[in-house]
């Protein structure tokens, strides 16, 4: 009986310690998953080297390589690393199979990926709730090269298979983020509401339901939401990104500066956050802050997207040539999977800088056919990272050149009182308005066109303001710029209500009209085309058909 009992107590002591380890590592792996939602990275990584360092196992493992793979720019080779030493544990790891076929598809390989990460779910047999949810969470992380639809059946049956144990409240999280990727908002708006009643952190539900409404331009409700968040938790970083985001709609700058000096104090270190607050000083137009952020780490991250980040910022300097540089060695660097539709339309605002600055005319002629097609492209996908027209405009009218000229040009009392109240208040539409006007009195054409340009960055849906801005560089003799201004008009006059598109038929055809004018000797096709839709507003306007006929010699 002695040892029968001695036997006994060895196997409960066991089973106590058992429990114990499992409990602490359960709350561990709980810690290094929060870190991770709440955009640190690197504290993260840190909570699953100690995991490994006490307890070398495969799913360890995983966890180490998945926070690779799920920073903001993943890192496929450390994240492979990871998940190779996992395999070379237990070759049977599912999890680890999961990492590796997610690493597929970041790489665009998706068609393989997903039958790789099917045949898992098989061999599998479903039993496993935590391999059905990063099947599913690997079907909706990345752009392109996802399955969202696949992702909420593997999600929906992870949740089933967990509710025994307790759902963790980041398997509602990605049902509702998958959801999204459908456009089915009602169904992820409930998957963040059932996560609401799990969620130790409430404010990673408010965060995600305020992104929610933000793609919806529900701004009010995303703002009672990001306030919710931060009311919650004062240190949740991503919220804090959310309402930078927030306020960089409403065209806020300071609000959004502050907002994001604060998501910058609450995320952590990690090279890769760094470099993603460098990419949101840059949306935000705070391109001396991103440049100094960047530089912090340029040399430390290895993620190519660094040089597209620095080409950006060259392009803003104007420093083409450098621009070109960068890019170039992104492109050389970068998964090819992860080249994105802008990467072509800031190709295309290089071009046209370097032909600028070109004086070999055949030279120019083959930069500004190279910028015409990728710009192409970035229009064929609808990309609205930048104003592209805009951008274009700035450039091939020669900005600096532009604001040279206003300045030296014919000015009065007024106009200096009213940039000193524009310098004061740069988002201030009214006193814009004036200066353009006031500009305009006295034929400073440069001046004027500088100034509308600035309201149409302000107010992008106010078409009286790219009409004007046409006007103006057209009185200044700057042909293929006014065209581009007249053009954007009637993008935005073409995307109104119809009642609204009616009632501004008249300067449509005006607009029409002036590019074709514009054009004639220097994209006659262009012209045609113009001219054509002008007719159809008037047909008879005896001016329209003048140019018709002269373009049709």
């Amino acid at each position: 009986m002695k040892y029968r009992f001695d036997f006994s107590k060895k196997i409960v002591l066991s089973a106590a310690a058992t429990f114990l380890l499992s409990f602490t590592n359960a709350q561990t792996l709980s810690e290094g998953i929060n870190n991770i939602d709440s955009h640190k990275y690197a504290k993260a990584k840190e909570v699953f080297n100690q995991m490994i360092a006490k307890s070398p196992t495969a799913e360890n493992y995983f966890y180490l390589g998945y926070s690779y793979l799920i920073q903001f720019e993943p890192d496929f080779n450390k994240a492979k690393e990871y998940f190779d030493k996992g395999l070379s544990i237990d070759a049977k790891s599912n999890l680890n199979k999961v990492g590796l076929a997610s690493i597929k598809l970041g790489k665009g390989q998706k068609s393989s990926a997903i039958n790789e990460l099917n045949q898992i779910a098989k061999d599998s047999r479903e039993k496993d709730a935590e391999v059905l949810y990063r099947i599913g969470e690997a079907l909706t992380m990345y752009e392109g090269n996802n399955d969202p639809t696949l992702a909420v059946s593997y999600i929906n049956k992870a949740v089933i298979k967990a509710e025994k144990e307790g759902v963790p409240a980041y398997y509602y999280y990605t049902l509702g983020d998958a959801y999204r990727l459908i456009k089915d908002p009602g169904n992820a708006m409930t998957a963040y509401e059932n996560a609401s009643s799990i969620a130790k952190n409430k404010a990673s539900v408010f965060y995600r339901m305020a992104t929610l409404w933000m793609a919806a331009k529900q701004y009010k409700k995303a703002e009672d939401n990001i306030n919710k968040a931060l009311t919650t938790d004062g240190t949740y970083a991503p919220a804090y990104k959310a309402q930078a985001e927030y306020n960089r709609i409403f065209q806020r700058h300071e609000e959004t500066t502050k907002s994001l000096v604060n998501y910058t104090k609450h995320a952590d270190e990690d090279t890769s956050t760094t470099l993603e607050i460098a990419k949101l000083y840059f949306i935000n137009n705070d391109f001396e802050e991103s440049k100094e952020t960047l530089n912090k780490v340029f040399d430390k991250v290895s993620d190519p997207i660094k040089y597209k980040l620095r080409a950006y910022l060259q392009y803003q300097d104007n420093d083409f040539a450098g621009a070109k540089t960068n890019l170039e060695s992104y492109y050389a660097q970068i998964e090819k999977s992860r080249i994105i539709p802008s990467d072509s339309g800031l190709e295309s605002l290089i071009y046209a800088g370097l032909a600028t600055k070109e004086k070999d005319a055949s030279a120019k002629a083959a930069l500004m056919q190279k910028s015409a097609e990728k710009m192409a492209d970035v229009k064929a996908a609808k990309d609205d990272t930048l104003n592209w027209d805009s951008e274009y405009a700035k450039i091939v009218s020669g900005a600096s050149e532009l604001k040279a000229k206003a300045d030296a040009g014919a000015t009065n009392d007024t106009i200096e009182a009213l940039k000193k109240q524009a310098s004061a208040n740069k988002e201030d539409t009214t006193v814009l308005f004036n200066l353009a006007q006031a500009y305009e009195a006295v034929s400073n054409w440069e001046g004027s066109a500088l100034t509308w340009q600035k309201i149409n960055e302000l107010l992008p849906t106010w078409e009286p303001a790219f009409y004007s801005k046409g006007y103006a560089m057209q009185k200044g003799g700057y042909n293929q710029s006014a065209a581009l201004a007249y053009l954007n008009y009637i993008d935005v006059v073409l995307a109104k209500p119809a009642a609204e598109k009616q009632a501004l038929q008249d300067n449509l055809f005006g607009a029409y009209y002036n590019v074709a004018l514009l054009l004639k000797d220097l994209d006659k096709t262009k012209a045609s085309e113009n001219i054509t839709k002008a007719l159809a507003i008037k047909p008879t306007d005896p001016n329209g058909l003048s140019l018709q006929k002269l373009l049709n010699k």
